[in-house]
């Protein structure tokens, strides 16, 4: 029975592996010609769209500055763009600083939030911005994010050339991703997202996840699915299903660039994961429920990848350590052979190929001091992931037992600056 369950559980992560090798390369397929359909889609940037850039901020003091400045200065009609801040319940300088620029800029204007909105969570404060804006298009950045020039252009030009994209989803960079050994590991990480989860599933299956910042989405659809649910804490994720199901697609589109910040210490990490994690095992749970209603086959296929990544496959190498682990220790009739042993160490060895060519991509990252981190990655970080998605779980589910309410957790920002400025 113990042997059952350990190739059972190796066979979790090898399919997660194989599948994720797969979505490499799609996504290199995706970098080698996204580009290609630019100078026709210039062309039909005539009659250029309203577009409201909404900008959630709580205690943003530290860093709304400097987005601020990278926002008045994107390549975009003015006329045609309103910036709006949602200053949330901050109790900071971040509202003096924002008036500051309403003054020099009149494209940029501060909202506050009001009860029920105020003071809740991300969510609410867009739903705040929803209802005081009637731009064609909506844009979303978070306050410690830095677009580059072109970058809600290209989500324009993105939503313009695809009737059928309900949303455009651009590219992001980390910001500090030199500061820490913790930044590298994310840094690393993130290119991974970017390349393998997002490009590899636009690729392959034209699917792809809205995330917190650098996305545009026409206001049409936020108004028929009733703004943000202010009940998940990834709110990304959870309008993510509820557009496909509304029959359509979301685009991942990369040259559309914002840099952002990541956590530096291991405790704002935990807490941000925390709520990631907390926030996706709540939306999978949530439209599993309601799986037989959804009528878009093609989302049910991306609900039950959330589904193994954050159940079958957390599991899987859990109880394959554990296993490992005790037999160390206890005769507990592990046949483990040298079949487990070079599964496990092809597995290593594939984690490696799939990251490196992830790296490649962005050029400027494979470099010999990230490749050493991808090798320390696996048997760190990866194994932080985890502890935390467990705990997540164990949080979540008694949120749901108690009928809490989720807290949502403020990252804590810090004062850096784009690589090369």
């Amino acid at each position: 029975m113990i042997n059952i369950l350990f190739y059972t559980s190796l066979s979790l992560i090898w399919i997660m592996l194989l599948y994720h090798m797969f979505l490499m390369q799609g996504g290199y397929r995706h970098y080698r010609s996204f580009e290609k359909v630019i100078p026709q889609w210039e062309k039909n940037m005539g009659e250029l769209p309203t577009v409201a850039v909404f900008i959630p901020a709580h205690n943003e003091e530290v860093v709304i500055a400097q987005t601020l400045k990278a926002v008045s200065r994107l390549y975009y009609p003015k006329d045609k763009l309103d910036v709006i801040v949602i200053n949330d319940n901050s109790s900071d300088r971040t509202g003096e600083i924002v008036q500051e620029f309403t003054v020099k800029f009149p494209f940029i204007r501060m909202v506050v939030t009001e009860p029920p909105n105020k003071g809740i969570g991300k969510s609410s404060a867009l739903n705040e911005a929803l209802v005081q804006s009637e731009s064609e298009f909506i844009a979303v950045y978070d306050a410690d994010n830095t677009p580059e020039r072109m970058a809600v252009w290209y989500l324009v030009m993105g939503l313009l050339n695809d009737p059928k994209a309900g949303a455009v989803v651009g590219k992001f960079r980390v910001i500090n991703a030199k500061e820490t050994w913790l930044t590298r590991f994310i840094n690393i990480e993130t290119i991974c997202f970017q390349w393998m989860a997002q490009a590899g599933r636009w690729r392959w299956f034209k699917v792809a996840t809205i995330p917190g910042t650098n996305f545009a989405i026409r206001r049409s659809i936020m108004e028929q699915l009733g703004g943000w649910d202010v009940k998940a804490m990834a709110e990304d994720t959870e309008l993510t299903i509820r557009v496909y199901n509304l029959g359509y697609h979301i685009r991942f589109f990369p040259k559309a660039v914002t840099w952002e910040q990541e956590p530096e210490t291991l405790k704002v990490w935990w807490n941000q994961r925390l709520r990631w994690a907390r926030g996706n095992q709540y939306v999978v749970l949530k439209f599993m429920t309601q799986l037989f209603k959804l009528k878009r086959k093609r989302i049910v296929f991306d609900l039950f990848y959330f589904f193994f990544t954050y159940f079958l496959f957390f599991l899987g190498v859990i109880i394959s350590n554990t296993i490992f682990v005790a037999s160390l220790f206890f005769d507990i009739q592990l046949g483990i052979g040298n079949v487990a042993l070079v599964l496990w160490g092809l597995a290593f060895l594939l984690f490696i190929a799939e990251v490196t060519i992830a790296l490649s991509i962005e050029r400027t990252e494979m470099t010999r001091k990230n490749f050493f981190y991808i090798f320390l990655m696996y048997f760190t970080y990866s194994q932080m992931w985890i502890i935390l998605v467990m705990h997540a779980l164990f949080l979540e589910t008694k949120r749901m037992i108690l009928g809490q309410e989720a807290r949502w957790y403020k990252t804590e920002r810090y004062v850096r600056k784009k690589p090369g400025e």
